[in-house]
């Protein structure tokens, strides 16, 4: 038994000394022996830039040489990568902009550092033999959404310009995938999708998209937690490099690019390509703005009466401070 020990005690002194055995989900040992950095983002199935960029290992080829880590964390919905960059288990998240701008006006301190698309991803779905045609006879019914996202900020839009409050409908909260599956299964009248799961809900399920409207999506954003800027702007300046050569990727590759994003999000080729090329523009400009403030302006009165924001000047002090654009003003695609 004291030999035992002795030869614990040796095997912890040494691993002391020597530092853990690297592996790999190890840190690399940064050039010159000092710390080892951790870049941490996150990929969504709403964000198809991000599943080029996981997938090609740009950023980890760039970084990794230089003792950089790099890691990649599944984000369920805008509310899901808010809360992974409020517990600080990601620096850089995407999320719809309105989600952004809610996160800020509530105190996470996030900024949006680039614009990766301008979406049409969220719209009212109903089940295939509904009798619901239009938003206005929601009113009495119970209706799926995610809270925090894109698609309940669009019902609550929606429910505006159609005269109803958003105490008029019963709201479940869901996640974006269970929403559909309570659709499909008749639990709810209706639900505030998500692509691409709502177009999967349309050509299997036979669900109907009853109101959409382009105007109604916030954009897709890049957010970062202010305190890795202020520590790692290099960092920063690198994922927005590598977020405008997806971009591009997806411009220059088409078929490759929907093959990839069926095979990610696990969804047919069909439904990829209509995600792609009917509901989702790259070709935008990347620099968050006055296109995305113009959006914020129209949805603040909706998310002010729904309490999704402390207070109207919480949320105005958001917009004005939400945006840093000089990474995508200084973009380059390598």
């Amino acid at each position: 038994m004291r030999i035992m020990r002795a030869v614990v005690a040796a095997a912890v002194s040494t691993a002391l000394l020597t530092g853990c055995v690297q592996g790999e989900d190890s840190p690399a040992e940064a050039p010159g022996g000092g710390d080892a950095v951790a870049l941490r983002l996150d990929y969504a199935y709403y964000n198809p830039a991000s599943l080029v960029l996981r997938e090609q290992k740009w950023l980890e080829n760039e970084l990794q040489p230089k003792g950089v880590t790099v890691s990649w964390q599944l984000s369920a919905g805008s509310n899901k990568a808010n809360e992974a960059l409020r517990a600080e288990a990601i620096d850089v998240g995407s999320t719809a902009g309105a989600a952004a701008l809610v996160a800020r006006a509530n105190g996470a301190p996030i900024k949006t550092i680039e614009v990766f698309s301008q979406p049409e991803w969220a719209a009212i779905v109903v089940p295939k033999d509904s009798p619901i045609t239009g938003v206005a006879a929601l009113k009495g019914t119970k209706v799926a959404a995610t809270k925090g996202t894109d698609p309940y900020f669009f019902l609550l839009q929606a429910l505006d310009e159609a005269g109803l409050k958003p105490g008029d409908i019963t709201v479940t909260n869901l996640q974006h995938a269970d929403g559909k599956t309570a659709l499909e299964r008749g639990d709810v009248d209706a639900w505030a999708g998500l692509d691409p799961l709502m177009a999967t809900s349309e050509r299997d399920a036979g669900s109907k998209l009853i109101y959409r409207n382009v105007a109604f999506n916030s954009y897709g954003v890049l957010n970062a937690r202010e305190a890795f800027l202020a520590e790692h702007p290099d960092l920063a300046q690198a994922v927005v490099n590598a977020y405008e050569k997806a971009r591009q990727w997806i411009k220059d590759n088409p078929a490759e690019a929907v093959a990839l994003y069926a095979r990610e999000a696990k969804i047919s080729e069909q439904v990829a390509t209509a995600v792609l090329t009917e509901r989702t523009k790259i070709d935008v400009d990347p620099v968050p703005g006055a296109a995305q403030r113009a959006v914020f302006e129209k949805i603040l009165p909706v998310l002010v009466a729904d309490a999704n924001v402390k207070s109207e000047a919480d949320a105005r002090a958001a917009i004005d401070t939400l945006f840093e654009p000089k990474y995508a003003t200084a973009r380059s695609v390598s």
